[in-house]
C-alpha cells in the first residue's frame, strides 16, 4: 500500500504521514517506485542518507555509521536522514517522546515499512509491504538465552497468506533492479530453505571443533524437533570472575588497572556531566525535587500481561484494559484529591503531549507516583491536541539516555498532571485497519 499524498507526487510528496490515506498497489509497482526513489536519494545525497532499521541497534549504524542510538535519532530529527526502511520492531512504541519522533518523522522523503500487522509505524509510512509472519517463512532459531542450549527449527506452517512476501525475497527482486545479475549476487544462488542449511552447516562445523556433533542439516530438519546441546560439567557451575578471584595477579580484569575499579579513570577522562568517574546519585531531568504544584512521577513499567507492544490488539487486552484503555494506576489519596474512582477515564498530560487511560485505584503504589505499562499502540487523536486514545505512555516520557555512555532508556524520568477526563467520547481507533484494505 502507498500513501496517497506520496502516490501523487513522489518527489515532493503531499499530506502528513500518519494523517493521509493509503491506496492499494501492485507489488512490481511499489518495488518499482522505491527502487526508483531509493536510487534519486542515494545519488543526491549518498549512502549515509539512508537508515536502515530493524529490532536489533547494531544494524541501525551501517550505512551512516551513526556510534549511538541517541545520535542516530538525533540524525533522523536534524534531518540528513533521507529514506528510512524500518523492517521488524515498534519503534512507534519503544521510543520515547513520541509526537516528537512523528515529527522528526516527516523530515526523511522516503519511508518504507514492512510489517505483518497494521501498526502505528505502518500509518507513518509512504509505502508499506506486507511481510510474512514466522508462521509463513521457514527460519532458525536459538533458545535458552544466555546458554543458547537449543538448536530449533521454525519450519513454515502455511504458505504466505494473501499478498504477503519473505524480506528475503523482496530485496532480492529490489537486487536484481538495481543492476542486471543482482538477484543471483543477493542470494547467490541459494534459496531460503538453503541458506539456512549453509548458516546450520557453519554451526556444525564450529560445533565440531569442540567437540559437539550436530546431525545433517536433512535429518534435524526432517525430525523438526529442539536439537538440545550436551550440557558441559564445567559450564553448568560457571562463576563469572572466577579465576580473577582465585588469582588476581595471574587473571587480571580488562580494566586499567586490572582489578575491579569503583573509579574510574577512563571514564572519567571522557568528562561527560552525566558519568563522572565513580558512581553518584545525580539530580535527574525531572523529578518530584522539581515538579510544578501537582505533578506527580510518572512509571513506564514492563507490563505482565504482554511482551512490549506484541498482542495488544488482541482479546487478551480485555483482561487488562480499563474503560476500553491502558490502565494508569494511582494512589487513593491522589486519586481522592481529583474526584477519580477505579474505572473513570483519565487524561494524563505534560508538555510533550497527553493521552488518556483507565484509573486503578490501589495502595499498591505511593502517593505522588502513577504507573502506566508501555507498550500500547500509540493512537493520536487528530484536530483534538493530538490526545492519544489508547493511553501510550512514551507520549509523555523524555527522550534522553541514561547517560552520555550508557545511552541506556531513562524511560522513568518524566513528571505529569493527571486529572479526570470530561472532554468528548473519542473511540479507539488504533487496531482499525486502512479504511480501503
Amino acid at each position: 500500500m502507498v500513501r496517497k499524498g506520496f502516490l501523487a507526487s513522489p518527489d515532493k510528496p503531499q499530506g502528513i504521514r500518519g494523517q493521509d490515506e493509503f491506496v492499494r498497489v501492485s507489488w512490481d509497482d511499489a518495488l518499482d517506485l522505491i527502487h526508483a526513489q531509493h536510487k534519486r536519494i542515494r545519488e543526491s545525497y549518498g549512502p549515509s542518507s539512508i537508515f536502515a532499521g530493524s529490532y536489533g541497534w547494531r544494524s541501525n549504524g551501517v550505512l551512516h555509521k551513526a556510534a549511538t542510538l541517541l545520535q542516530r535519532y538525533m540524525a533522523l530529527a536534524g534531518g540528513y536522514i533521507r529514506f528510512i526502511w524500518w523492517a521488524g520492531g515498534a519503534n512507534f512504541t519503544h521510543h520515547q517522546d513520541t509526537n516528537r519522533l512523528i515529527r522528526a518523522w516527516q523530515k526523511p522523503e522516503l519511508v518504507v515499512i514492512s510489517e505483518c500487522f497494521w501498526t502505528a509505524a505502518a500509518k507513518h509510512a509512504d509505502i508499506v509491504l506486507p511481510a510474512t509472519t514466522s508462521y509463513e517463512r521457514n527460519d532458525l532459531t536459538m533458545t535458552g538465552d544466555y546458554s543458547n542450549q537449543h538448536l530449533a527449527p521454525m519450519k513454515q506452517v502455511v504458505s504466505p497468506q494473501w499478498e504477503a512476501r519473505n524480506d528475503f525475497d523482496v530485496f532480492a527482486e529490489l537486487s536484481e533492479r538495481w543492476e542486471a545479475g543482482g538477484y543471483a549476487r543477493f542470494t547467490e544462488g541459494k534459496s531460503e530453505l538453503a541458506w539456512l542449511e549453509a548458516f546450520y552447516n557453519i554451526a556444525a562445523q564450529r560445533g565440531a571443533s569442540q567437540g559437539v556433533t550436530l546431525p545433517p542439516f536433512a535429518a534435524f530438519w526432517q525430525a523438526n524437533r529442539l536439537l538440545e546441546m550436551p550440557e558441559n560439567p564445567a559450564n553448568a557451575q560457571f562463576v563469572r570472575f572466577a579465576d580473577f578471584r582465585r588469582d588476581p595477579d595471574n587473571h587480571p580484569l580488562k580494566t586499567a588497572s586490572g582489578k575491579i575499579e569503583i573509579y574510574s579513570a577512563r571514564i572519567a577522562s571522557y568528562g561527560y556531566a552525566d558519568c563522572p568517574g565513580h558512581p553518584m546519585w545525580l539530580v535527574p531531568d525531572e523529578w518530584h525535587g522539581n515538579a510544578d504544584a501537582g505533578q506527580v512521577q510518572l512509571l513506564s513499567a514492563h507490563p505482565a500481561h504482554r511482551l512490549h507492544s506484541q498482542l495488544n490488539y488482541s482479546s487478551l487486552r480485555e483482561r487488562y484494559a480499563v474503560a476500553g484503555r491502558e490502565p494508569v494506576t494511582m494512589h487513593p489519596q491522589d486519586a481522592t484529591t481529583r474526584g477519580i474512582v477505579d474505572g473513570d477515564t483519565v487524561r494524563v498530560w505534560n508538555h510533550r503531549g497527553q493521552i488518556l487511560a483507565g484509573a486503578v485505584v490501589t495502595a499498591g503504589i505511593r502517593p505522588g507516583v502513577i504507573c502506566i505499562h508501555e507498550g500500547a499502540w500509540p493512537d493520536p487523536e487528530p484536530g483534538a491536541g493530538g490526545i492519544c486514545k489508547n493511553g501510550a505512555v512514551n507520549v509523555l516520557t523524555k527522550d534522553l539516555p541514561s547517560s552520555r555512555l550508557g545511552n541506556g532508556c531513562a524511560g522513568n524520568t518524566a513528571l505529569v498532571w493527571f486529572e479526570k477526563y470530561t472532554g468528548p467520547a473519542l473511540p479507539l481507533t488504533a487496531f482499525d485497519p486502512p479504511a480501503n484494505s
